[in-house]
């Protein structure tokens, strides 16, 4: 019992650190939570996914397609407070304009967006919202469900394989050594509604493996570039990583409908 306690304090510090979801008060505090926390960052693209649903099963009753996908994934960045779009274009800034490491984390650091960031990040929303556009509704839901998680555990790949690049940052406390059995868990956490969705026929197969394909192909070649570049990881890469795996899951499933494929 103490176990399953312990673990739902972990998820719940991995809600509070990832969105603006308020916690319960009984899940209390402890800095040594933090790093063993990045095991739910998946279930939380769950939580997240079924908020970005519902807005948007509910808008879809109201008005166009377009609009309906704007405000669920405005709703979803409202969630996550753009927590992942700033790292995004943060990663942009950085690596488009530092020659060297020292200068790569440096501009990363800025709180100000520059000219690769706002590149980057407009162009990542706007192919989000029109990938989801192209879909009809029912496959919106499930193709948010998917990539919300996948996208995510695509992040977390880094923490398990990487060292973290940063003496100090917002992504220190959860950037220990994530163990086997961690990463396990955050797989699980991922797995899970996509293979039931997949089982439910809600989903083909071979969009499912496309769809991890492509998450684990984004944090490969993505962690390579920052493996190169400044020597590990930090939280902005994290938030690109996980942002440019959403995209491409989401081109992955339009490819599939757009030829026929999925129903």
């Amino acid at each position: 019992m103490a176990s399953i306690v312990h673990q739902c304090r972990l998820f719940f510090i991995a809600l509070q650190f990832f969105t603006r979801v308020p916690i319960p008060g009984w899940v209390g505090f402890d800095p040594s939570w933090l790093h063993h926390a990045s095991r739910y960052f998946p279930l939380v693209g769950v939580v997240v996914a079924s908020v970005a649903a519902a807005v948007y099963a509910g808008a879809a009753a109201l008005f166009p397609a377009p609009v309906a996908v704007i405000l669920s994934t405005a709703a979803a960045i409202y969630l996550t407070g753009a927590f992942h779009e700033d790292g995004l274009a943060d990663m942009c800034d950085g690596f488009g304009g530092g020659l060297s490491t020292e200068r790569v984390l440096e501009i990363m650091k800025d709180s100000r967006i520059g000219t690769y960031g706002a590149v980057g990040m407009g162009l990542t929303v706007g192919l989000k919202c029109a990938a989801l556009w192209s879909l009809p509704t029912p496959a919106v839901i499930v193709a948010l469900f998917i990539a919300h998680p996948l996208s995510r555990l695509a992040a977390v790949s880094l923490i398990w394989e990487m060292e973290y690049a940063r003496a100090d940052g917002k992504a220190k406390p959860m950037a220990q050594h994530m163990s086997h059995r961690e990463f396990g868990i955050a797989c699980a956490c991922a797995g899970v509604p996509a293979l039931a969705l997949a089982t439910a026929g809600m989903l083909p197969w071979l969009a499912l493996l496309a769809s991890v394909a492509g998450a684990a192909l984004v944090a490969w070649w993505l962690g390579a570039k920052c493996l190169r570049r400044i020597g590990g990881y930090t939280g902005d890469c994290l938030g690109a990583v996980q942002q440019m795996a959403e995209v491409l899951i989401y081109l992955a499933l339009l490819a599939f409908f757009h030829r026929g494929a999925w129903p």
